[in-house]
């Protein structure tokens, strides 16, 4: 493969076709936002084919992997299928998805960050556009007039200031050309912190399959995993003082969680438990993390429309255990808990 990006055809570096997995891994590319694998044959004809909403609909995939810590999400044949039929991203999602990219790329409270837009595929590949190329690729956006119209918008709210001249403490800085300076302000920290909903809570949700075959998993699993991470787990049939209806207290104990973990794994003859795939629906609308898990022999049973999304593949409850204890630590938007010990 050439060394430009499959999707964006920006510079970046294209490692050799790796014999175990079968992928090219793709790195620095700022307009996918970082590192990701490729299977060839989607980066072929399959990628050619889309155009640059559908390219930053992939790329939102790709953002969304590395908000639940996957560094290196996979491209699949599949997921460049699956970015023609994704809906595009709301608008208010997206200036909220680059305001939280200006917090986390400002290196001290104050800090101010250049945004030269260039165009997509102009000025080549230089590492001081890199806030640019990512903040384009954090927003789902593919011209620099829409991320000049969700900055305008940031700056309106007050959550950001945004100007061509601004003081940085070492002095004034004035912009050259179309160059713009943007500084995150406090009501745009706070903003941040509603965001990532119910920052403070320390309960995981659990959804799953509610089968005596499962209790060993939850057990030695699933709880110890979340407890280990600093939560605390709650399954909704195990609530001591479940009183109202069942599918009343699901979504009120949804809201009150930090993150949900929902379970895929099913009855072979039954099929899959739809009240997950709600649960984990109703999750993310509301912006909360949800990590996927399966065990993994079913993930091929698993419906097309969440197969997308990187899941935990488990063998037993001991190897759950340590994948998901890891996952909840390492991913950005939820970390350690309040009850972690050392």
């Amino acid at each position: 493969m050439e060394p430009i990006c499959p999707i964006w055809a920006v510079d970046c570096i294209v490692h050799p076709l790796n014999a175990d997995t079968n992928t090219h891994l793709v790195q620095d590319s700022f307009l996918a936002s970082g590192d990701y694998e490729i299977f060839p044959i989607a980066s072929g004809t399959v990628i050619k084919g889309l155009d640059d909403s559908e390219r930053a609909r992939l790329t939102s995939f790709l953002v969304e992997q590395r908000m639940l810590s996957d560094a290196v999400p996979r491209i699949t044949p599949d997921e460049v299928r699956r970015a023609k039929e994704r809906n595009p991203l709301p608008i208010p999602e997206r200036a909220e998805r680059l305001l939280r990219f200006l917090a986390d790329q400002s290196p001290s409270i104050g800090a101010v960050l250049e945004i030269f837009p260039l165009g997509l595929g102009n000025g080549g590949f230089r590492n001081e556009l890199k806030v640019t190329y990512s903040a384009m690729a954090w927003s789902e956006s593919t011209a620099d007039e829409e991320l000049g119209f969700l900055t305008d918008y940031l700056a309106r709210q007050g959550w950001i200031t945004k100007d061509r001249q601004m003081y940085d403490g070492m002095g004034m800085r004035r912009a050259a050309r179309e160059l713009y300076f943007c500084r995150v302000e406090v009501p745009g920290y706070s903003r941040v912190a509603e965001i990532r909903e119910n920052p403070d809570s320390s309960q995981c949700f659990v959804a799953m399959w509610f089968d005596a075959s499962m209790n060993d998993v939850y057990e030695k699993g699933f709880r110890t995993a979340i407890e280990a991470a600093g939560y605390t787990p709650l399954r909704i049939d195990r609530k001591p003082d479940l009183i109202d209806r069942i599918d009343d207290a699901i979504i009120v104990e949804i809201r009150r969680s930090r993150f949900i973990v929902a379970d895929f794994t099913h009855d072979e003859e039954k099929g899959a438990r739809g009240g997950v795939y709600y649960e984990a629906g109703f999750a993310r609308g509301l912006g909360l993390p949800v990590i996927f898990t399966c065990r993994k022999d079913m993930i091929d049973k698993v419906h097309f429309d969440t197969r997308q999304f990187n899941h935990i593949l488990w063998e037993n409850p001991e190897d759950l255990r340590e994948q998901l204890t890891n996952r909840i630590l390492a991913a950005p938007s939820i970390g350690q808990g309040p009850n972690r010990n050392g």
